[in-house]
């Protein structure tokens, strides 16, 4: 389900409430407000956003997004054999590229081969660096693919090779700057549910079986998930991450947490259409995150310490990754081709209450090309730009929905049903907080949480 110019950059807030009904079995159920991530980031912005957005595709340039894909608060590294980075990218710090030799001396942003085919719009920036832009001898930065061309705006020093020349300009990232610690305060508001850290209750469980299943309450418009552990086998290699019992139109918030979290999987598919488009994979803590594996990652990423650093070698993400700390893009091993797909966040998230005030939003157009620009190393332009190294396929491992499926968890299960929980593994986080009261009780909650989702699906069909 994609975002289009309906928005307008402009998100709704709605809150749903059961207080009434609660009342008459002297309880009160659960609720919450929603809202959208700071600084007006997530949804396609634009007026030639796409209605539908396809799975990575190498087809025509049809479509346009001009919001923010990719943030990264502090230094983004281009290493090994990763090829690509799509849509709108800001980082704070410096830029550095510095690909191993024998593999493609090319790396891509703003437009890439293979991916949504949604870049910024034509003549926008499509790179913005605070800090130093430097790209190793004998390798190119390519902002550019046939008729789809943008800007590459550096506010320090340049050294190497980018195409088409860029812009120098001191304030670069000075529209940006407060987005940092906005995404540090959203990270752990959607983790934590007030001051004394208190974990935001799960709705769902997490069951590991052969592969990790994320059983959701199947009626709350706001699905969360509370993650302890590694997504990974016991030996550290790659498993399946199967979503289900997820109700249509509803957001999907995953939490996970610990100072160091490794994420290995060949996962590819969504059980229906729009979730990867609402589903947020949230790191309060983490300040050492590795994401790989042979799958095409779907959903979008939020890291929330401006401390940490996170290395993607997966063949492909598939939603928004924003990141208050540094990126690593990178390959394993003889792999090579990894890429950073744009997709949209539409999703409603926990309400964080007042941002702090106000900073330019990514649409804020450009800032005027300055009148002096520093010549980079002198090269000659190709005259075709080389052709993106093709992505993986989707699912080149083995599908999740081919695995047989662990038993699925009732309401009233508390823990984690399945296999006993091994070191290193996913603990008992079962639906902490999400538990049902037995008898009138839960009858009464039930129909009142009901009769709340109608209301939010009714209050999401008039937005």
């Amino acid at each position: 389900m994609g975002s289009n110019n309906r928005r307008s950059g402009k998100r709704r807030r709605a809150a749903v409430t059961v207080a009434a009904a609660a009342a008459m079995v002297g309880a009160v159920a659960p609720t919450a407000a929603a809202d959208s991530l700071p600084g007006g980031l997530g949804p396609c912005l634009g007026g030639d956003c796409p209605s539908v957005w396809l799975d990575p595709h190498s087809g025509p340039v049809t479509h346009h997004d001009s919001n923010i894909n990719i943030f990264v608060g502090g230094d983004y590294l281009v290493r090994e054999a990763a090829a690509e980075a799509e849509g709108k990218i800001v980082t704070l710090g410096k830029f550095d590229m510095a690909k191993r030799e024998g593999v493609s001396q090319i790396y891509n942003v703003g437009v890439a081969g293979v991916g949504s085919r949604v870049p910024p719009p034509n003549g926008s920036d499509y790179l913005t660096v605070g800090g130093d832009l430097t790209v190793q001898s004998g390798k190119r930065l390519l902002a550019e693919e046939g008729l789809n061309h943008g800007v590459v705006r550096y506010a320090q020093g340049l050294s190497g090779t980018v195409i088409p020349a860029p812009v120098h300009d001191a304030d670069a990232t000075d529209p940006y700057t407060a987005l940092r610690d906005r995404l540090t305060a959203a990270s752990h508001c959607y983790a934590y549910d007030d001051n004394d850290n208190h974990r935001r209750p799960a709705t769902g469980t997490v069951v590991r079986d052969g592969e990790t299943y994320f059983s959701g309450d199947g009626t709350s418009a706001l699905q969360v998930f509370s993650v302890d552990a590694d997504l990974t086998t016991e030996a550290g290699g790659q498993e399946g991450i199967v979503f289900r019992d997820i109700p249509d139109g509803a957001t999907v918030l995953v939490n996970v947490y610990g100072s160091t979290r490794n994420i290995s999987t060949y996962m590819g598919s969504l059980p229906q259409s729009g979730l990867r488009e609402h589903l947020m994979w949230n790191f309060p803590d983490a300040t050492t995150i590795g994401l790989k594996g042979t799958g095409q990652f779907q959903g979008s990423v939020l890291i929330g310490q401006p401390s940490s650093m996170a290395t993607v070698a997966i063949s492909g993400t598939n939603g928004r990754f924003y990141s208050a700390g540094s990126l690593t893009h990178t390959s394993e091993g003889e792999s090579g081709g990894q890429e950073l797909h744009a997709y949209p966040f539409d999703g409603d998230l926990p309400d964080c209450g007042e941002e702090p005030s106000p900073s330019p939003t990514p649409t804020d157009s450009p800032s005027p090309t300055p009148t002096e620009s520093p010549t980079p190393t002198p090269t000659p332009t190709p005259t075709d730009s080389p052709t993106p190294t093709p992505a993986p396929s989707d699912s080149p491992g083995p599908s999740p929905s081919e695995s047989t499926p662990a038993p699925h968890p009732t309401p009233t299960d508390s823990g984690w049903p399945g296999p006993p929980h091994h070191g290193g593994q996913l603990p008992d986080t079962g639906a902490r907080g999400g538990e049902w009261v037995i008898g009138g009780i839960a009858a009464a909650l039930l129909l009142a949480g009901s009769a709340a989702t109608l209301i939010a699906r009714r209050a999401r069909r008039r937005g």
